[in-house]
């Protein structure tokens, strides 16, 4: 999901500020909403001055130390989400380097088990044949061929049946035509094929592609 920088900053002034509401709604000072989430007090003014983006799982304790409902946790958690949500340009990531980006992401997988990708333009590298891929990075400068060894090398992580997949995909993701539709339904078919690992579940709202869930 892709989110416009300036929307990222409100979200996290948003949540900052919500959060603090709560606690001040709540009677309780910081010290003492910190030892009942179990968080240092220094951590949750960080939060509350939006010096500090919450990870999801302090959101959580928060919500929970503050006894909120449901309903609204669902949405703060929500925002939180949004607030989690790495935006990075095109260009600063041709900067950084594409090489580099693939590492920390696969970094990131091998730490995670549990994995919800939202797809609204196009096929995930995890999902992507090498053709889809190469197509994928054809505008990129420089040779490509390190970053589509390393994209393909991060596929691994579907193989561990520790980890859990889930994949959303638009219309528009499985029908723009980046290469012959007979190239995306391949990867498809390898991923969810019932030969045991079944931890990984694709579907598409407009054309429901199947999967096996774990």
């Amino acid at each position: 999901m892709t989110f416009a920088p300036e929307q990222l900053d409100r979200s996290k002034a948003d949540l900052a500020r919500l959060l603090r509401d709560l606690r001040k709604r709540a009677g309780l000072s910081g010290d003492r909403l910190a030892r009942r989430c179990g968080l240092s007090q220094s951590t949750i003014s960080k939060i509350e001055t939006g010096r500090k983006i919450p990870r999801l799982t302090e959101v959580e304790a928060i919500l929970r130390a503050l006894g909120v409902p449901p309903g609204p946790a669902e949405e703060i958690m929500s925002l939180a989400s949004v607030a989690n949500t790495e935006w990075q340009g095109v260009r600063a990531s041709l900067r950084r380097g594409l090489e580099k980006r693939q590492n920390e992401l696969a970094a990131l997988e091998t730490s995670a088990t549990v994995f919800r990708y939202f797809l609204p333009a196009m096929v995930t590298g995890l999902l992507a044949t090498p053709e889809y891929v190469r197509a994928g990075l054809a505008h990129s400068p420089g040779n490509t061929a390190p970053v589509v060894a390393r994209k393909l090398e991060r596929q691994a992580a579907l193989y561990d049946t520790a980890k859990s997949f889930t994949f959303l995909l638009t219309e528009q993701a499985v029908r723009w035509a980046v290469v012959p539709p007979m190239a995306i339904s391949v990867r498809i078919g390898l991923t969810v094929r019932p030969d045991g690992r079944q931890h990984t579940w694709l579907d598409s709202p407009a054309h429901p592609v199947g999967g096996i869930a774990r």
